[in-house]
């Protein structure tokens, strides 16, 4: 039986999905039926995720990018174009945080690295998506942001302002581009238990604000992102949805 979550044909790519939500999203769209693109930095675990996808039945491959390098942007997207002709999801999940500290005090190359990944990497994955997805008749692309991006995160100054950035870029391009019938939407995850995140759902400081008084787990983002890139969406473009254990009420 065929359903508003069946990506049953779709091709779909994941970024910084060797591992976190990334990794249980490739999982989950994969047992919906999308081919996977797993990607990340390390394409030898990103294979291991290919691996566990297969072996449940699913379809994957693995496929190595760094989204704060354009030159892997480009050969990434002449690669989609040649081997499939087309691009139905984007997940735009790679992220980096390379500083932990005052806001002032913050480097230079750190303030560089996380605007290449967080924000330029994002805006131009995206913005080669929709030319290739406009070509075929449109698609869904998913931003990962933050619930830093409503909230700036104590000592996480630069990261928060980026992934503010990635919702108002959200915004822009799913206004400009639903001509092209294509969808765009951010997920404002909350604290999850990554390794991303290991330092913050360490502490016990990090829950007592949280209603439900616990991180998520990766697999708890996952079906968000599935509702934001499946038909179950079709009428939902520019949306910036929390899923926060209600840390923003």
């Amino acid at each position: 039986m065929t359903t508003t979550f069946d990506l049953s044909g779709k091709i779909a790519l994941v970024t910084g999905a060797s591992r976190g939500i990334g990794e249980a999203t490739a999982k989950l769209f994969a047992q919906h039926g999308a081919h996977v693109i797993v990607s990340s930095r390390k394409v030898a675990d990103c294979e291991k995720v290919v691996a566990s996808i297969v072996a449940a039945g699913g379809s994957a491959e693995a496929r190595e990018l760094h989204v704060g390098k354009m030159d892997d942007i480009s050969s990434t997207f002449e690669w989609l174009a040649a081997q499939y002709g087309r691009l139905d999801i984007l997940i735009n999940n790679a992220a980096t945080n390379p500083y932990f500290g005052a806001i002032e005090d913050t480097p230079e190359s750190a303030f560089d690295k996380i605007v290449e990944v967080n924000l330029k990497g994002y805006f131009y994955m995206t913005a080669k998506a929709v030319k290739l997805m406009s070509a075929n008749g449109g698609g869904s692309i998913v931003n990962v942001a933050s619930i830093n991006a409503k909230s700036p995160g104590h000592w996480q100054g630069v990261y928060s302002i980026t992934k503010a950035g990635v919702v108002n870029m959200t915004e822009a391009f799913a206004k400009e581009c639903v001509k092209d019938k294509v969808r765009v939407n951010a997920l404002l995850p909350g604290l999850t238990a990554t390794k991303f995140a290991g330092a913050l759902t360490e502490h016990p400081d990090s829950l007592k604000n949280i209603p439900m008084g616990r991180a998520a787990q990766p697999e708890e983002m996952a079906p968000a992102l599935l509702y934001l890139a499946s038909d179950a969406s079709s009428y939902t473009t520019g949306l910036a949805l929390n899923v926060d254990g209600g840390l923003l009420i």
